[in-house]
């Protein structure tokens, strides 16, 4: 995967944004945005502030550019790039997305061959009842509203899907401009599924409960045995994650 961007938020601030922002203090008083050419661009004491690659922020709404502005004005004496996921995101469409999209689209299509929402356990069957509760809706709103046809399966081995879904997943991938390809490309591995990603994407599904959906095996064993600190705190990480990927889909549609 090195030839697409990082899809973990946290490692693209590690490799991207945090290397030329790390201690950085705050040099500007005033954020806001400006329309001109090309869409809305952030403004920091009416200066626009640099991508990693040296490019100016430029969204394409006025609402994207304003969740990112926001987190600018948000920052104290020293810039935190670990509390401006959408900032992140931004940088990575310009920076990234843009120069390797059919790559990146092969690899939101590439989780479509291995949908999580399409794996049922063998047992026990209160289990396999909640999972089919959940995801059948799911496969059914992709069959009908994407057309993208995905069979389900028992246990954990591969099963071969339709090639033609999968190539469906990238065709509609392809379709994105770079900003929300970059937010597909986050949203997909987080869930393990192209099908919640893309519901998530087309606002069919809050990112609360697409990461809900997806946890449903953890949630069950988390009924079962109870939940440690650990756990949790990673839980909570991956949520925030969900909802920040919620807020990123609004603010271009």
């Amino acid at each position: 995967m090195s030839h697409i961007p990082p899809l973990d938020p946290n490692v693209a601030a590690r490799k991207g944004f945090r290397e030329s922002e790390e201690r950085l203090k705050r040099f500007w008083k005033a954020v806001d945005v400006a329309e001109g050419q090309g869409g809305w661009t952030v403004q920091l004491d009416g200066r626009a502030p640099k991508t990693p690659a040296h490019a100016p922020l430029t969204l394409p709404t006025e609402a994207a550019a304003r969740l990112v502005a926001d987190e600018w004005a948000a920052q104290g004496e020293f810039i935190d790039p670990a509390t401006m996921p959408a900032t992140r995101l931004a940088s990575t469409a310009i920076d990234r997305v843009s120069q390797a999209r059919e790559a990146v689209a092969d690899e939101i299509a590439a989780y479509a061959g291995s949908d999580a929402i399409c794996y049922y356990a063998d047992a026990p069957g209160s289990l396999v009842e909640m999972q089919a509760r959940g995801w059948e809706p799911w496969r059914e709103w992709a069959d009908d509203v994407l057309g993208v046809k995905l069979d389900p399966a028992t246990g954990v081995i591969h099963h071969a899907q339709d090639p033609a879904a999968i190539a469906r997943v990238r065709e509609l991938a392809l379709e994105l401009d770079d900003f929300t390809l970059t937010g597909l490309a986050m949203s997909v591995p987080l869930f393990g599924s192209a099908v919640l990603g893309l519901a998530l994407q087309r606002g069919d599904l809050t990112g609360e409960a697409a990461f809900d959906l997806s946890r449903l095996d953890e949630h069950f064993q988390e009924s079962q045995w109870g939940v440690d600190e650990e756990n949790a705190a990673r839980t909570a990480l991956r949520r925030a994650e969900a909802d920040i990927l919620d807020r990123w889909f609004r603010a271009l549609a």
